[in-house]
């Protein structure tokens, strides 16, 4: 019977990779889950719930020996992964672009790892999209954050004291996170405005209610996978000078730009921040990876020039429970393809999801870009 570990995340991540009601699927299908005492207990899932569910209890040395397939959102230490058993398999969100030579190490130890960050994202892979459903969530809450921070409405008011304007937010990258923005802000009231390079967005956000920005000559991002690509440098300064015009207008701008395996565009410049009006607010969602503006510090709030600028790229773990749910659906369906119908390991290279997030098997590198970084 194979044996399903989930570890509790690191103290700065409260999210579970499994909720109980996926764990008792699990278990109905024939498996073995294994949850680490207190795994679930910061998105308000209890040791008890996981008991009911049928999932058993056991403390982190005992699930690292013993477990087939492991759980962690975030990866184990060092001296966790030297505990794990040749053939483990390891599931959850690596970065592998920006550790090719941790990769390395963890082929070396015979340890299949999926990382669920670099799923092709094809209308197939929608159920299991994590980057999708944290996203979403990550949207969302940065318009709350900036109406929060912002020292002024969002909606527009008419009062016997006057009136007040309602606050522009413009939303820099129309993916999830973005899209999720432009719904939230709206119904707070704001006016939105979209900057993305995609021309295909351009319905959606006008769907929602936003005014699309458009740049002409944007490269073909089509077959990018929905992530936005490097782009010309004739279109760069053109971007450049409409995102300046737009940004000197704006009261909040929230900013979700990444390209995988790089360092964020900086699409925000010091010289547009020193031209934003006094007590404006900038969420910045790809702080992680360098940020959208030239001032932007992961995990820190700066002022410059009267304008806040928050660095915060894991605001969906600030709604850790339902994270965690989506999350862990995300798992249950990707799991339906690496096992068959009575619970036993099918890894089935022949599937483009399975082989699109595979980055090490059978002792090698088997991601194609994370073995030319290591080739170098």
């Amino acid at each position: 019977m194979l044996v399903i570990g989930v570890l509790k995340e690191p103290e700065y991540d409260p999210r579970v990779s499994l909720v109980p009601d996926i764990a008792a699927i699990f278990v109905k299908n024939k498996l073995t889950v294994l949850t680490e005492y207190g795994a679930g207990a910061r998105a308000f899932y209890a040791d008890q719930q996981y008991e009911q569910a049928g999932a058993q209890l056991a403390d982190r040395a005992a699930i690292l020996s013993r477990a087939d397939i492991l759980l962690s959102i975030n990866e184990p230490a060092a001296q966790e992964i030297a505990a794990l058993r040749a053939g483990c398999i390891l599931l959850g969100v690596y970065q592998p672009l920006f550790a090719a030579a941790k990769m390395k190490d963890w082929a070396a130890k015979g340890l299949t790892v999926f990382s669920m960050d670099t799923l092709p994202r094809t209308t197939r892979a929608q159920a299991m999209d994590v980057l999708s459903s944290q996203a979403n969530i990550a949207g969302y809450k940065a318009v709350l954050l900036a109406a929060n921070v912002y020292p002024r409405y969002f909606p527009m008011f008419m009062t016997a004291a006057g009136s007040i304007p309602p606050a522009k937010v413009l939303i820099l990258g129309a993916g999830v996170a973005g899209l999720q923005a432009i719904a939230t802000a709206r119904r707070l009231g704001a006016v939105v405005e979209v900057f993305d390079t995609r021309p295909a967005v351009k319905e959606e956000v006008m769907s929602l209610g936003a005014k699309f920005v458009e740049v002409e000559g944007a490269a073909d991002a089509s077959k990018a996978g929905g992530y936005a690509v490097e782009q010309s440098d004739d279109f760069k300064q053109k971007q450049k000078a409409k995102i300046a015009e737009h940004a000197a207008k704006a009261d909040v701008i929230i900013t979700t730009a990444q390209i995988p395996g790089r360092t964020a565009p900086i699409l925000i410049t010091k010289e547009m921040i020193a031209a934003m009006k006094g007590g404006s607010v900038i969420i910045d969602l790809a702080a992680v990876t360098g940020g959208n503006t030239e001032y932007t510090k992961n995990n820190e709030t700066v002022t410059e020039h009267g304008v806040t600028i928050i660095g915060h790229s894991a605001l969906h773990t600030t709604a850790p429970a339902d994270a965690s749910k989506l999350y862990s659906k995300n798992i249950q369906n990707f799991m339906k393809l690496i096992l068959d119908n009575e619970g036993q390991l099918n890894l089935n290279f022949q599937d483009d999801l399975v082989q699109g997030c595979c980055i090490t098997h059978d002792g090698k590198i088997v991601n194609e870009r994370v073995a030319q970084l290591i080739a170098g």
